[in-house]
């Protein structure tokens, strides 16, 4: 009888020092999800305008001949001039290159009986490539002095004049700490509002940069963009 008294004592005490342990556990824990989940994700921006530093500028023609011979004569010609064109633009012979021509025979496409004058047609590109990026804007609208001289430019949305930014790589670190620093911003507003303060970060994800037109009238600015995803901890 008192060997079962004593038991019954020893296992009380023991679920006493359970449940006392358990809850203050449990309590431990419950706090360390409450500060663990106090946390604020913000987006960080930065923008900036740069200039192109890179023009390609394709020339495309075309010529007419009834005779293969006439055709790679006269496609050779309107390289030749147009290549003059470009050299009297102060531009350097190295940085111009021609893609090679491609030939149709009109007749072989006939559908009825009307036949073109000309049997054969030749279109070739001639394409500047070159750094001086206000050079071919200059000289895009001075194009007419080879039209005047019997070169049938025949341009389209294939062949359109390009401006490219390449120094992207150079301006990355500073964009980064821009849109980091904004995205701390957001996050210390939201911390006053809330009666936080900002702790450290948990977690940054950086997007990817965009290089867009500043608009599209003036393709040779850029707008590079590039936006990055902070958590930050929030501290009593």
């Amino acid at each position: 009888m008192a060997g079962s008294l004593r038991g019954a004592l020893v296992l009380g005490g023991l679920l006493a020092v359970g449940l006392v342990w358990g809850g203050s556990y449990i309590e431990g824990a419950a706090e360390v999800w409450q500060q663990a989940g106090r946390s604020v994700t913000v987006k960080g921006l930065a923008e900036r305008e740069v200039k192109a530093d890179l023009a390609l500028w394709p020339l495309h023609y075309t010529v007419n001949a009834n005779d293969l011979a006439d055709l790679q004569s006269a496609m050779a010609r309107d390289e030749k001039t147009i290549r003059d064109f470009l050299a009297g633009q102060g531009f350097d012979p190295a940085s111009v290159s021609v893609a090679p021509p491609q030939v149709v025979d009109q007749y072989a496409n006939l559908y009825g009986n009307q036949r073109p004058d000309e049997r054969y047609r030749g279109e070739a590109t001639v394409l500047l490539r070159t750094p001086r990026v206000d050079a071919v804007k200059t000289a895009m609208p001075l194009t007419g002095e080879l039209v005047k001289a019997g070169v049938l430019l025949s341009p389209n949305f294939d062949y359109r004049t390009e401006f490219l930014f390449t120094g992207l790589e150079a301006i990355k670190p500073d964009m980064i700490a821009a849109a980091t620093a904004d995205a701390r911003r957001a996050a210390q507003q939201f911390a006053e509002d809330s009666g936080s303060r900002v702790g450290p970060i948990q977690r940054a994800t950086q997007g990817y940069f965009s290089i867009e037109d500043l608009d599209s009238y003036t393709p040779d600015v850029k707008k590079v963009r590039v936006v990055t995803t902070i958590d930050y901890q929030l501290l009593d």
